[in-house]
């Protein structure tokens, strides 16, 4: 597996990123390319298309409904519907319930999108979309929201595991998700000397505790806001993970 970060940018799109949004990438025994995006927020179809057409996605999963993780559905919606008009294409969408009608929302229609077909999320029950399997465990956030494992063939012979964290506080599903993977690739949307509230987003520190309880082989953080300053980030998870980290930025390619 192949990890593209498309977009890193927390709560907004900043100057040099897009919102959430990271392109996983493996082939199967065929040598077949297959293409998943995890998330896919403001800014970041624009950005996506650095990495291929649209058209050539295999499956959208979404973490949960804020904007900052799915408004770009929207527009998806109109790239798949008139880039090739004939023949449009259709990529399925798996997400919390309720998501068919949030893509209808922010496209200002009442009807469902035909190109972008939804499936929710069941907890614990296996996606399987080419050679990955993806499952999904919900997570503490003020709206649902889950946080997705990514397992699949991996670039140096066997199996590879990708945790995604989408947003959340450090909780039981985000543990169980980032379990001895690879890579959690993980929020931390605040600092602790900010008083923020609890339940919502991780801070560096608290993305370092789960990585290390979790026994992951690396961790890399994501969703920092414009605002802060990624190297007082990582300071913070440093100094309560034991293993290699960094922080994602737009354009970095991780082999699993």
């Amino acid at each position: 597996m192949r990890l593209v970060i498309v977009g890193a940018s927390g709560s907004v799109p900043g100057p040099a990123s897009a919102a959430s949004c990271y392109l996983v990438e493996a082939e199967d025994e065929n040598g077949r390319t297959w293409h998943v995006v995890l998330d896919l927020g403001s800014g970041a179809a624009g950005s996506l298309q650095r990495y291929l057409d649209p058209r050539e996605l295999d499956a959208i999963a979404i973490s949960h409904a804020h904007a900052d993780h799915c408004a770009d559905l929207a527009v998806m919606d109109v790239y798949l519907r008139y880039a090739s008009p004939d023949e449009p294409v259709s990529v399925p969408v798996h997400g919390p319930f309720g998501l068919a009608g949030r893509i209808a929302e922010m496209r200002g229609v009442a009807e469902h999108s035909e190109v972008l077909p939804t499936i929710a999320w069941q907890p614990g029950v296996p996606v399987r979309i080419g050679p990955m399997t993806i499952t999904c465990a919900a997570v503490e956030h003020p709206i649902p929201a889950y946080a997705i494992r990514v397992e699949g063939p991996s670039e140096r012979g066997g199996d590879a595991v990708l945790a995604y964290s989408g947003d959340t506080d450090a909780c039981e599903g985000l543990e169980a998700i980032a379990e001895g993977a690879d890579l959690l690739l993980c929020e931390a949307s605040f600092l602790e000397r900010e008083d923020r509230p609890l339940g919502m987003h991780l801070t560096g520190a608290r993305a370092g505790q789960v990585a290390e309880r979790s026994g992951v082989g690396r961790l890399l953080l994501t969703h920092i806001p414009p605002w802060t300053e990624p190297y007082e980030t990582v300071a913070e998870a440093a100094a309560e993970y034991s293993g290699p980290l960094g922080a994602a930025h737009a354009g970095m390619r991780v082999y699993l």
